[in-house]
């Protein structure tokens, strides 16, 4: 493998190149100029399955710190059960939705997560849950970022997505565009590269990925930006490309038991980090890994103080509880930082009970305001656990806070 050694600094990354392709439209829209553009110029990403980068001592010494909170958060992690695990998945995998400005409510996720009757924001990100675990567990697995993991991640993410569904799982076959018109690219704010080049410039990414000789955070945000510039897939490119970071930093063994929930951190300062992937483009690699680094300290440490919150939640619960002791109850509480949102069956399977015990265990919790019902219905309802939900949002909170200067992580 080559070693051809770049400083850290604009100009000594390759920039992309720009290649004049015709087009012409597959399907008449628009108005006049859509319908009239003949030439469209692409940015086609260099290669960089090869190449090396020497980051400058100031990125070097962000990086480090975000390094040490990241492998502190996951060694408090080590000792918690897998629910915690899950709760950080869930907080990545929301604000990385956010950042494609696909929102919903913390019910209308609660609900989808139970697979009930929910929007399709609050569908999509639950899809994009079940994308980076995907990802995350298979980089733990196989100790590779391998292209059958990051499709079978996309087709989870898609599959659903009417508008998408025939595409999940498949590299695009055509020209897409980001920004301005919806019929053409005329006037777009980045072009991608053509689609025939998009599966060797995937293999060389992943080529790259697969590397050990890179500090590990540089290292991911150095593929994120690679990948979001190839743009692979007609559609969910952002929410895969950001779950590459958490299964490189897998893969790097620098988070074994948990995904950081980064993508808050990158929210908060949306427009920046959208500026530092065009930096990227532009040959300069330092500003899109400075704010990755950044992002993953500030969430490790405040994924820190949500631990020690949940931790805490069963006994506050039980505390809630008025009365003699119920065993319902109490396998009921010990379960719902695993599962936080439950339908009645899973409700009443948990507990161990026959079923009308475990509906007056269900009684007690909702009275108690250790849970609550969320769909309004008579049947086919589903209880949440107020608490743990409200924390996924705190934590999104905290993060965003200190990344936009409300706490002391710089």
């Amino acid at each position: 493998m080559a070693s051809d050694s770049l400083s850290g600094n604009a100009g000594g990354w390759p920039t992309h190149a720009v290649e004049r392709r015709e087009w012409r439209q597959s399907i008449r829209g628009g108005n006049r100029a859509d319908r009239m553009l003949r030439h469209v110029d692409t940015s086609v990403p260099p290669l960089i399955a090869d190449l090396s980068f020497t980051a400058t001592p100031e990125l070097l010494s962000v990086t480090e710190r975000a390094v040490i909170e990241v492998a502190a958060t996951d060694a408090e992690a080590r000792t918690q059960s897998r629910a915690l695990g899950r709760f950080l998945l869930r907080s990545e995998s929301v604000a990385s939705s956010k950042i494609e400005h696909v929102s919903a409510s913390v019910g209308d996720f609660a609900r989808a997560l139970a697979g009930s009757r929910a929007n399709a924001s609050a569908v999509s990100m639950v899809a994009a849950s079940a994308a980076l675990h995907r990802m995350v567990q298979r980089a733990g697995e196989s100790g590779q970022i391998l292209l059958e993991d990051v499709l079978a991640a996309h087709h989870d993410l898609m599959v659903d997505d009417p508008a998408e569904a025939a595409y999940a799982g498949r590299l695009r076959d055509m020209q897409n565009w980001i920004g301005a018109s919806n019929h053409s690219p005329r006037g777009a704010l980045f072009v991608p590269p053509p689609p025939e080049l998009v599966a060797k410039l995937l293999d060389d990414l992943l080529a790259w990925a697969n590397r050990d000789d890179i500090p590990a955070v540089i290292h991911a945000a150095i593929a994120h930006a690679q990948f979001e510039s190839i743009h692979p897939f007609t559609d969910g490119n952002g929410r895969i490309g950001r779950a590459l970071i958490s299964a490189m930093l897998r893969r790097r063994g620098l988070a074994h038991n948990v995904v950081i929930p980064l993508a808050s951190g990158l929210l908060a300062v949306r427009d920046v980090y959208f500026a530092a992937l065009t930096s990227y483009r532009s040959g300069d690699p330092t500003p899109i890994s400075e704010i990755v680094a950044r992002s993953a300290r500030a969430a490790a440490v405040e994924s820190r103080a949500s631990i020690e919150q949940l931790r805490s939640l069963p006994a506050e619960w039980r505390a809630q509880l008025p009365g003699r002791k119920s065993l319902a109850a109490e396998r009921i509480i010990d379960a719902l930082l695993d599962n936080p949102v439950m339908s009645a069956d899973e409700i009443v399977a948990v507990s161990g009970a026959a079923t009308a015990s475990a509906y007056a265990a269900i009684e007690r919790l909702t009275d108690a305001g250790v849970i609550t019902e969320i769909t309004g219905r008579k049947r086919d309802r589903v209880w949440a656990a107020p608490d743990a939900l409200g924390e996924l949002e705190d934590l999104d909170r905290r993060i965003q806070s200190a990344m936009s200067g409300g706490s002391d992580i710089p």
